[in-house]
């Protein structure tokens, strides 16, 4: 049990530093003026981390630095591993948000970015003006990568999963919303006015964050709604992204399920119509999401609840 500690004692930790910046800067000269050390210092630290993990990581194409196939996978990794690093020595019981130039890392999907991003924004610019706000932006992967990811960021914002359910988590409720269809203004399948179910199992389908070869029961909202309304879509265009969705149905016979806060401010820009969803389904429930680690971290907690005021002023 002892020797990941003694492993991680024998690690010049400086270098994660080092690491950050030279796959940030893709220059060891930049790099180095961003540390406050000589290139041939920055250099040095380039040489070790080669020998440790066994690869060139920046390699020289057409005269300039590009990332190795490991350096672009450590690249993100080791910016999770300095945030966590600087909320871990930053830690204290005496918190000021005024004075505080805390680094804060949520990780949220567009679709509540558009819904809370601005009112967070203002209301973390007016009550920490010194302090740093880092947005991740959910990718496919997430629910997969839950269980490590959770430890190393401020907070997640999402619907609850069976895979945020760890006995580790702990959550606070932000808001609601409901599903409703997205199609063209001028789809055929609306002559009746309303979609059926049988329109919906026919039509072509945008869904984001669908994988065709999921075999445990979706985690991805969309993809449960339709599980849940016995749908098995014809999925004629698959993306990563909410917010991007629109842009796939409009001018087409494609429908989708969005979110009905994202909806109404999207459809009218690209010629959607909204409609009500036929079938029952679950109401959305965005939450927040966090390592209980963070429990008795003074600056965590007024960050929490400055979320969650947000939230409800929506």
């Amino acid at each position: 049990m002892s020797r990941p500690v003694a492993h991680l004692a024998n690690l010049d930790l400086n270098l994660l530093v080092a690491l950050r910046e030279l796959v940030r800067e893709r220059s060891v000269t930049r790099a180095a003026q961003r540390l406050g050390v000589t290139q041939p210092a920055a250099s040095a630290a380039l040489s070790r981390l080669r020998r440790h993990f066994g690869d060139d990581l920046l390699v020289r194409e057409h005269g300039e630095y590009v990332l190795t196939a490991l350096g672009e996978q450590l690249a993100e990794q080791v910016e999770v591993v300095c945030a966590a690093a600087e909320r871990l020595f930053a830690a204290s019981t005496d918190f000021d948000p005024a004075t505080s130039e805390r680094e804060f890392t949520l990780v949220m999907a567009d679709y509540t970015i558009m819904v809370m991003g601005e009112a967070l924004s203002q209301a973390l610019g007016a009550a920490a003006p010194r302090a740093r706000l880092h947005i991740r932006l959910v990718r496919e992967s997430l629910s997969t990568e839950y269980a490590d990811t959770i430890r190393f960021v401020d907070g997640m914002v999402a619907p609850p999963t069976n895979g945020f359910t760890l006995p580790d988590t702990r959550s606070a409720e932000l808001f609601r919303d409901r599903w409703v269809c997205l199609v063209d203004a001028n789809n055929p399948a609306l002559d009746a006015g309303t979609l059926e179910l049988r329109d919906m199992a026919l039509l072509p389908w945008v869904a984001p964050y669908y994988r065709s070869n999921q075999r445990q029961p979706p985690s991805v909202p969309v993809m449960r709604q339709l599980a849940l309304l016995d749908i098995q879509p014809r999925v004629a265009v698959r993306v990563e992204s909410y917010l991007a969705v629109p842009y796939f149905v409009a001018g087409t016979d494609r429908v989708a399920l969005m979110q009905e806060r994202l909806a109404t401010r999207l459809a009218a820009q690209a010629g959607l119509k909204v409609l009500e969803c036929p079938g029952d389904h679950e109401p959305i429930v965005e939450a927040l999401w966090w390592h209980r680690q963070y429990e008795e971290d003074t600056a965590h907690a007024w960050l929490r609840r400055l979320i969650v005021e947000t939230a409800r002023r929506l």
